[in-house]
């Protein structure tokens, strides 16, 4: 099993990046970095993923004294509208409602980076998702067990019920779950020079 050779940390709140880290047998402590995530008027998809990893990098730094940090966004993007995660159930069923029938991009960047040397490295990955025609209380019955609210695009492809709005994808699976962890663990690996 690959071990980065240094402590390694997730500054992240989210715990299907700790799980998806955990499948791949790495050993990492975790915190989380309150950061806005805002996205810039007229930023593309692929600059802000990065960017906002970036910035959550620089803040996570004050968090430990050594190791190699990692920090990743996710934001979905429908007809070239960015989509953040719903402020309340009324987005919520309002974004799925837009989903529904349609194919949107899922946009996941990272950073990863070490806090002695400051070296660093980021990239992103994009999926695309089609979901089926859903019913309103296909939504409403999502919406009530609270799995949208703390999601970009207000869904989870891994979730109970989430699992069966996607119809189909196309490109990696994990970047829409919040981590696309085959280049994430090649880049890790060209990082931590054990490529």
């Amino acid at each position: 099993m690959f071990k980065p050779g240094k402590p390694l940390y997730l500054a992240s709140r989210s715990p299907r990046r700790k799980k998806l880290l955990e499948q791949i047998g790495l050993t990492f402590s975790s915190f989380s970095v309150d950061h806005d995530e805002v996205v810039e008027e007229n930023e593309t998809p692929e600059n802000a993923v990065i960017r906002l990893s970036e910035e959550k990098m620089e803040m996570a730094f004050a968090n430990v004294e050594e190791g190699i940090l990692v920090t990743a966004d996710t934001i979905v993007v429908l007809n070239n509208e960015i989509i953040g995660k719903p402020a309340d159930k009324k987005e919520a069923f309002k974004i799925l409602r837009n989903l529904s029938g349609n194919t949107h991009f899922v946009f996941t960047g990272f950073c990863i980076a070490d806090k002695v040397s400051g070296k660093k490295v980021s990239d992103y990955v994009k999926t695309a998702v089609t979901f089926r025609h859903l019913s309103d209380d296909e939504i409403d019955d999502y919406i009530e067990g609270g799995s949208p609210m703390d999601k970009a695009g207000a869904y989870g492809i891994q979730d109970d019920f989430g699992a069966v709005f996607v119809k189909s994808i196309e490109g990696c699976y994990y970047n829409v779950v919040g981590l696309p962890l085959a280049q994430f663990y090649l880049k890790l690996k060209e990082f931590t020079g054990n490529c």
